[in-house]
């Protein structure tokens, strides 16, 4: 998406024009958004480094990670489009030039799977679950509706849809040339998607886990698309945390290195994680339960004003957090979900 693109939906968001009944999430959310930050490289025991990319406000803030052995590449997460990808891929080529042979898709979400043709392209080999590779098609279908529709995009500018190359179900280990290896395992619930796979890397001592945390960001409130609908879980998300420590702890704990936010502990990004979800699908229940006919007050042009209501009380409930407007332009899930 295009610069003056971002704008002028700025433009129709501030005049209160209608955000539409079907899918409000699927807008790009723009404005108090910071400046893209590349996180320090994060050096293992035996020469493996991880790089972060970071999209900026042109991708939701969203990171791709790259795990270099020294030999080889893996990176975990496709960025939003193709272009990004290339982005992504520049600044790797910045750090080393050692080949990406693996892309790691830890959830079927656009911003996760959009730029994998772009690795392809490079020569990676693309893995996901296999619940992750069949969910695929909808949510690009539904997203790609919605942007098409909007005008953001046309049929041929909208990104292909990814395709998978190896899928795995339950645990998979990739094997890497050098004896490193990183360890792929899918949860038991659905989280902040249909589906979630995380990534352990040994070496480093790193869990890297998509968007089911976003530590110290708001969270993307949407839910997995499921038969096309929007369909959070908080319970199933919660459930997934828990079952991310217990499965993970260790002395030391390993690092969580999130889709969106801040890298952190395990036990801080499972605990922080968890309070922030509970308390906003408390604030949404209260929020809905006070509507006087929520059907009728969240649908249309009033659904808007409801949507900025409720980020600004998660905002004032979490005054550290960055970027609020991940909350107005997908909390229309979470919503759905109590009508």
């Amino acid at each position: 998406m295009s610069r003056l693109s971002a704008i002028s939906l700025l433009l129709v968001l501030l005049i209160g024009a209608p955000l539409g009944t079907a899918s409000p999430g699927l807008f790009f959310p723009i404005g108090h958004a910071r400046a893209a930050q590349q996180a320090s490289p994060v050096a293992g025991s035996t020469g493996g480094t991880l790089y972060t990319f970071d999209s900026g406000e042109a991708g939701f803030f969203t990171k791709t990670y790259f795990y270099d052995t020294g030999a080889e590449v893996v990176a975990f997460d496709a960025q939003f489009t193709p272009e990004l990808a290339e982005q992504a891929m520049a600044f790797l080529r910045e750090q080393t030039d050692n080949p990406i042979t693996y892309l790691v898709l830890t959830h079927p979400n656009p911003d996760k799977f959009n730029g994998a043709p772009a690795f392809q392209d490079d020569g990676a080999e693309v893995i996901a679950s296999q619940a992750t590779t069949d969910a695929i098609p909808g949510v690009h279908a539904y997203k790609k509706a919605g942007f098409v529709g909007m005008g953001m995009f046309t049929e041929e500018t909208y990104p292909q849809e990814a395709t998978v190359d190896e899928t795995f179900t339950g645990t998979h280990t990739i094997e890497l040339s050098d004896g490193q290896k990183v360890e792929l395992s899918e949860l038991s619930e659905p989280g902040v998607s249909s589906t979630q796979t995380v990534a352990f890397i040994p070496e480093l001592n790193a869990l890297i886990v998509g968007d089911l945390v976003h530590h110290k960001l708001h969270a993307w409130l949407e839910g997995g698309i499921v038969d096309g609908q929007a369909t959070p879980t908080i319970d199933g998300w919660i459930a997934d945390l828990q079952e991310l420590e217990t499965t993970f702890a260790g002395d030391p704990e390993p690092t969580v290195y999130g889709g969106r936010g801040e890298p952190a502990p395990l036990s801080e990004a499972v605990a922080d994680q968890i309070a922030y979800l509970e308390r906003a699908d408390q604030i949404v229940t209260d929020y809905v339960a006070a509507l006087g006919d929520p059907q009728t007050e969240l649908s249309g042009d009033q659904a808007g004003a409801h949507y900025a209501a409720i980020q600004a009380e998660l905002a004032e409930a979490f005054p550290d957090y960055a970027f609020p407007d991940m909350i107005s332009f997908s909390v229309y899930g979470l919503v759905n979900s109590k009508l």
